[in-house]
Formats: C-alpha cells, structure tokens, sequence
C-alpha cells in the first residue's frame, strides 16, 4: 500500500509494512521532521513503486490529478476539469502553469506518456495492471506488444488529453490520485534507472538526498501550488532493522513520529507515551499468501487444504496475546473501515477457528494426494512479524498434526525479491495498505488474473468477471453487492489466507503534531513540529 501497496500498502502494498535495513542516522537539521521508513525496494518511479518505504516517499514527490486528505477523500490537484457521463469516457483538463522541479511546465502529454510507460510490457513496470481498464491496455501489455501507446489516451492539447475505458469503470476516477495515475518529466525518459535515483517531481517535497539503506531526506517544493503544501521543514524517512529501535528512538526524542508501535511495546506505549500515543482503525490487513505452484495447493486438493490451513488458525487467541486487541480477526480481504464493507458474507466461515473440520478437510484433500513434506511460512522477521508468524505455524501444527514451521527472511526487501522472481518455494506473510478507500483497490491489484501484485498467481474467470459487473454498477451501493459476491467466490477459493485487519499504533515526538491518515500513514504534509 500501496500498498500497493503491499505492506503497504500500498504499500502495496502492497502488500503493508514491514521495515528494512539498518537504524538510520540522524537528520542534521533538528528543525526537520523525523519519520520511520524503509528501504524502497526500486528506483523511486511512480509506474513501478508497489511497496510501503518506497510509496511513502514517491508520494510527496510527485502529485497526480488529485490528491487524498486524511480522511481518504479525492481532492482537486492538478485536475482542472474532469468530464464523463458514463464512466466509460473522460475528458481531463489540467492546471496551467504548474512545473517540475526542473522547471518544464507540466503538460497533459506528461500524463498519457508516463502512463503508457506504465503499461507497456518491454518497461517491466510493477503498477502496470493499473492501467488495465483503459482502452488499447492489452496490445501495449501483451508478452509480445502490437504497441507502444494505450489507444484510449489522446492528448488534446497541451492541457486536456482523453480518457476512454474498455468498461465503465465505477472506481477510475477515484483512483486517479494513486501512484502510477501521477505525471512524468520528459527527462525520466531518457535513462529511467537514473530517474528512480534522483527523480524530478511536481509534488509538495523534493529529493534532497537519499542513504541507501540509511535514510531519505525531502526537503520542501517552494515552487508547489497545490493546496497540500508542506506544513513543515522537511522529512527525513529513517530506515529501521527493527521498530523496537525506532520505538526506542521516538522515547528519546531522536524520532519524530513512529507509525507502528513494536510488539513488545503494545501493551505499555500508551502509559509511557501519554497523550503522545495514537490509536487508529486503519485500512490495512494482514495475509498468508500460497502460490499456486506449490505442490498439493493446486486445483481441488489445494481448495480444501488451504480452507483446512485457514481454520487450523486461531486469529482471535492470536491477535489478543500477541497484539493486544489491536488487530481485527478478518471476515474478509478488505478492511472494517472502508465502504462497503460487509463481515458476513457467504463462506466467510472459512475464516473462522474450527479444528474438527479443518482435520475433516485436510483428510480429503489426503484422499485426493496424501499430504507430504513440511507447510513453511516464510516472513522477513523484522518489523513485528516474528512473534505472529511462530504462532500461526504453531496453531496449524497442533491442529493438523503436520510438520508447519516458520521460515526466516533478513528482510522485507529481500522475501519481496524472492516472490516477485517466483523463487519462494513457501507461503509467506503479505499485507496490503490502501492507497484510496474503495474495497476494489484491495481486490483488483492482487486478485485479479494477471494483476501486477497477484504474488501467487490465482486465476478465476467467475472471479474477475465479478469484478468487472462490480465496477461496471450505476451506483456505489450495486458495487458493493457485486463486490460481495467476488469476495464470496474468495472465501471459497483462499488464494490468500486472510487474517486481521489494523487498528493503528502510532507515537509523537515531544512537541510534535503528526495526524494519522485512513491508511495507517502519517499525514506528512500536515506534521508539525515546534
């Protein structure tokens, strides 16, 4: 989340959000505002950033025909003037005058051209299947393209360019302050690899510097018209092993603001943070994710063990000892936060704790092809992930009575590297951080056929069809209902095994204010700092 972004969200985001490398060196302006962040697993590129550390970077870089207030709602940035009366067909004005931090003018071509970079296959972008709705997507994405722009854009003018979906689409126009929607400089193109390094935005910050593995620092765009400017001096984004470190660094006044407090912190942060501490529902969750490949997890051997694997668990037993209540047990792939959401959908049950039948279904799946070798659960135990991950394998184990155990990666970059390579050879820890409240961007990005985070390769037509009659809908409430029963067909499938949604822990600095958003991120833009 982002996202997405896995997670963060999202960012993916995308999968959301454990931290990476090594505790961060302090900024040398104390007037700058410190925040937790990670290592971004790519270059700094709006069509390619799927990842939590480096979206909340990207994201102040660069700003779109929108942008997203604290609560989640779309406001007016760069869009001028939006037109469409069938969701199907847009007409989109820019703002005039509004620049790089180059200095070129930000023009509509800057839109259409990054976007058909986006989608074009050759790129090997990771946002690609963003852009799948628009018309001429799949000729620009295909193994082999047939071509190198998206028919449905057409620049206009140097200020309006045309929009026409293959399908109305209910969602598009909220999505379009989302990363991989946001504006490209005519330099990114000339050595993109350079670009995603010392990237060139419109956004409210600039890149001042950037420590691999240490720290990023944004200092602000005093050029910037948008409404959302910076309220503060500038941001410097700390890279943590761990959060215990950055928890330990906000209780000393070397951090600013802390998003996730650490598991060993959740049951004292509020007595020793007082009213520094921050509670939060938020729009992220928490997956076990099994790629279709893995032998006795395809077809419908693999329907019934995943639904055994799923209620082997017990989340509620999970989330309170370890988490103190501050996780919601899922009833579904989205999150309780968001519109639309509903906790009761048709096999749901497949999420509750049941062993008696989770035994009854692992021994048909054993009837189809006995079970054998070990379930291992890979995770990047940094960023809180150890404590829950021994205790899911735990509860499959003694539930099933087979060799489950958790599996160890250095890194949140390194276990992204493994899965987006298709290397792992296990289940692993996911998680998605919503970029816009709709419960589609929890879906679509991950789910759908093809989609640029689907990390274990699901497939379902009646699926993805679904989603398409969902999006299609006149109205936000016929969505939602469309959008039920995709998630029902899910439940039942279990692609990936859902297990909580986030009730945010975060901390502030002395002096410091650091609203939080719907997403579980800090609202940067808006934090001050005396």
């Amino acid at each position: 989340m982002r996202f997405k972004r896995l997670a963060a969200v999202a960012g993916a985001v995308v999968i959301s959000a454990g931290v990476l490398a090594a505790c961060g060196g302090s900024s040398s302006d104390s007037s700058m505002v410190t925040v937790n962040g990670s290592e971004p697993e790519t270059g700094l590129i709006t069509t390619t950033t799927n990842e939590n550390g480096g979206g909340r970077i990207v994201d102040r870089l660069f700003t779109g025909l929108y942008y997203y207030d604290a609560d989640g709602n779309p406001k007016p940035a760069m869009v001028d003037n939006l037109q469409t009366t069938d969701n199907k067909n847009y007409t989109i004005t820019i703002k005039k005058g509004w620049k790089f931090t180059d200095g070129t003018e930000v023009k509509a071509h800057n839109f259409v051209d990054a976007w058909n970079f986006g989608a074009y296959t050759p790129n090997a972008q990771k946002q690609q299947s963003f852009f799948a709705p628009i018309e001429g997507y799949d000729a620009v994405s295909a193994e082999k393209p047939t071509a190198k722009t998206m028919s449905g854009l057409k620049v206009v003018d140097d200020y309006t360019f045309t929009v026409a979906l293959k399908n109305p689409a209910i969602d598009f126009k909220l999505g379009l302050g989302f990363t991989p929607f946001k504006p490209l400089p005519d330099v990114a193109f000339k050595d993109i690899k350079a670009f995603g390094e010392n990237p060139v935005g419109n956004g409210p910050y600039k890149l001042q510097s950037w420590q691999h593995n240490v720290q990023a620092t944004l200092v602000p765009n005093d050029q910037y018209p948008g409404d959302n400017k910076a309220k503060n001096k500038g941001l410097v984004f700390k890279f943590y092993l761990d959060f215990d470190s950055a928890y330990s660094d906000l209780q000393s006044g070397n951090l600013d603001f802390l998003d996730t407090i650490p598991v060993s912190a959740l049951r004292t942060y509020k007595q020793d943070l007082g009213d520094r501490a921050i509670t939060k529902p938020t729009a992220q969750n928490q997956t076990v994710d099994i790629p279709y490949s893995l032998p006795h997890f395809s077809g419908q051997e693999g329907v019934l063990r995943r639904q055994a694997i799923s209620m082997a668990i017990d989340r509620k037993q999970i989330t309170q000892n370890i988490f103190a209540g501050s996780r919601n047990p899922s009833r579904d792939f989205t999150a309780k936060t968001l519109p639309g959401y509903n906790g009761d959908l048709p096999n749901a049950s497949n999420l509750d704790y049941n062993p008696t039948k989770a035994v009854q279904l692992w021994n048909q799946a054993n009837a189809i092809s006995p079970w054998s070798g070990s379930f291992v659960l890979a995770s990047n135990y940094d960023g809180g992930h150890k404590e829950w991950i021994e205790a899911t394998a735990n509860s499959i184990k003694n539930v099933l009575k087979i060799d489950a155990q958790p599996q160890a990666v250095a890194t949140f970059s390194q276990l992204r590297q493994q899965i987006n390579a298709r290397t792992i050879k296990s289940a692993f820890r996911a998680g998605w951080q919503g970029d816009y409240p709709s419960m589609l961007e929890f879906l679509e990005p991950i789910f759908v056929t093809g989609a640029g985070s689907n990390d274990t390769d699901y497939s379902n037509p009646a699926f993805d069809a679904k989603l398409r009659e969902s999006e299609a809908a006149s109205s936000n409430e016929a969505s939602y209902q469309l959008t039920g029963q995709a998630q029902s067909i899910l439940l039942n499938d279990l692609p990936a095994i859902p297990m909580w949604d986030y009730v945010a822990n975060g901390g502030e600095g002395v002096g410091v204010n650091a609203p939080m958003t719907w997403s579980g991120l800090a609202d940067f833009e808006n934090i001050t700092k005396s």
